[in-house]
C-alpha cells in the first residue's frame, strides 16, 4: 500500500507541484511555439509524451548498466543527448513505416522534440533522484502528463486572446509571456499540496 501512495505522490506532484514547464522552466520552446491551436498542443503533447518514456527508460539502462560500471558517469549529458536523438530518428522511422497514420499525426512534432529540454531534463532528473525503473517510467509519464496539461491550457488561452482586442504593443509573443507568467502563478497555488498529501497519507 505504500508503494501506491508514493506512486501517488510523484503523479500528482510532477503534475501540478513541480510542472516541469511551469516551476521547471523546461520544454519552454514548444510551450510557446506550439501552442497557437489546440489541436497542434495535443499532438505534440502526444509525442512528448511518448518520446519521454521511451526515453526515461533508455536512459535509465545506460546508466546503470553501461555508464556506471565501466566509470564513464562523465560521459551522462552527451550519451543521453546522443540517445534522445537517436530515439527520435527511430522513432519517427518506424512510425513512417507501420503506421503512416500516426506518422501524419506525430511526425510534424518528432523532430520538435530532439531539441526539448524537458526530455533530457527528465532523464537525468530520474537519475538524480535514484528512482527505480519502475518509478522513473511512472515519473516521467506523470511529467508528460503535466507538459500535455500546461500546453493545452495555454493553447486554450491563447485561442481565446484571438477573439479579443489586445493592445498593439501586446500583440504576438508579448501577450503569450505575461499569459505564460500568469498561468505559471496560477499552479503556484499547488504548492504544498505533496505534503499535505504525505500528511494525510500517513495517517
Amino acid at each position: 500500500m505504500e508503494a501506491i501512495y508514493q506512486y501517488l505522490i510523484v503523479f500528482i506532484t510532477a503534475i501540478f507541484v513541480n510542472n516541469v514547464v511551469l516551476s521547471q522552466i523546461l520544454g519552454i520552446c514548444p510551450f510557446l511555439g506550439v501552442s497557437k491551436k489546440i489541436n497542434t498542443a495535443l499532438g505534440m503533447s502526444g509525442a512528448v509524451a511518448f518520446v519521454l518514456v521511451l526515453a526515461t527508460l533508455v536512459t535509465y539502462l545506460l546508466q546503470y548498466y553501461v555508464l556506471n560500471p565501466l566509470n564513464l558517469g562523465y560521459l551522462q549529458t552527451i550519451a543521453f543527448i546522443l540517445v534522445i536523438a537517436a530515439l527520435v530518428q527511430l522513432v519517427e522511422i518506424i512510425l513512417k513505416k507501420v503506421s503512416p497514420s500516426l506518422y501524419q499525426a506525430l511526425g510534424v512534432f518528432l523532430p520538435l522534440i530532439t531539441t526539448n529540454c524537458a526530455v533530457l531534463g527528465v532523464a537525468i532528473l530520474v537519475i538524480q533522484k535514484e528512482f527505480n525503473l519502475m518509478m522513473g517510467v511512472w515519473y516521467a509519464l506523470s511529467t508528460a502528463l503535466g507538459f500535455g496539461l500546461a500546453l493545452v491550457i495555454f493553447a486554450g488561452i491563447r485561442e481565446q486572446l484571438n477573439l479579443v482586442s489586445v493592445p498593439k504593443g501586446m500583440q504576438g509573443m508579448s501577450i503569450a509571456l505575461v499569459t505564460a507568467g500568469l498561468l505559471a502563478m496560477a499552479f503556484m497555488g499547488f504548492s504544498g499540496v505533496d505534503n499535505g498529501l504525505k500528511a494525510f497519507l500517513s495517517l
